[in-house]
């Protein structure tokens, strides 16, 4: 039976990922990166890369088309444009660029260790409010908290 790392694991036979050194490279080289973010709005609105765009994982596919609800016209626009895909571990944007990619999205990865791994390399988070988050906070925001009740049953 799979789980949720087997789904990523075959998603990255598609699936380029780039570390958080690269993404602070690719966006002083390409102002026109694209940084899409597909955590929970919740989640956005607590930090985010500045000037990310905040499409949730949830409704990307119908975002990323025409006549939706959902859609979002710069994420339409963009299938040619430089993407970096983002969430907070490196998980879901994973899955987010391989919806990407069979849709016809041309140059989009994900990055690889989240926005976790980009506030561990000391790099900006903003909040809703574009006020810059410490680190401090954003690393307490990040870390794990398991209930009792999600953790593996002892057998």
């Amino acid at each position: 039976m799979k789980n949720f790392l087997n789904l990523i694991s075959d998603s990255l036979t598609d699936v380029k990922e780039i570390m958080p050194w690269d993404l602070e490279e690719r966006m002083q080289v390409n102002p026109g990166l694209l940084i899409v973010d597909v955590r929970e709005p919740y989640e956005y609105d607590a930090m985010h890369i500045e000037g990310s765009l905040a499409v949730p994982r949830g409704i990307l596919e119908s975002a990323c088309e025409w006549d939706y609800e959902e859609t979002v016209p710069e994420l339409v626009n963009a299938r040619q444009r430089e993407i970096v895909v983002v969430c907070r571990s490196g998980y879901r944007s994973v899955l987010a660029a391989f919806s990407m990619h069979v849709l016809g999205y041309d140059n989009v990865v994900s990055l690889k260790t989240g926005l976790r791994g980009w506030n561990d390399y000391e790099q900006p988070l903003v909040n809703r409010q574009g006020k810059a988050v410490e680190i401090e906070q954003a690393d307490d925001y990040f870390t794990p908290k398991l209930r009792e009740d999600q953790l593996r049953p002892k057998v």
